[in-house]
């Protein structure tokens, strides 16, 4: 799970706030929080359903996503 899946995740399901605010406070659009917040929302039903370990994916300075060591 990236570090924006789990951002978006925490702000509207965790915290409730509408997709709209999420987006305003991570600077993007609301339909990327749409997008981060189902991509998201799959990886943990796949950790619980199918019972894959939920991994945290790390962002380095040049933008590139790796797996959290």
């Amino acid at each position: 799970m990236t570090p924006d899946e789990l951002e978006a995740l925490r702000l509207v399901d965790y915290e409730g706030l509408l997709q709209e605010e999420a987006a305003s406070l991570m600077g993007v659009s609301r339909g990327t929080v749409w997008r981060l917040v189902e991509s998201g929302r799959r990886k943990l039903l796949s950790m619980v359903i199918e019972g894959r370990p939920l991994i945290l994916m790390e962002v380095g300075a040049g933008g590139e996503i790796g797996r959290r060591a």
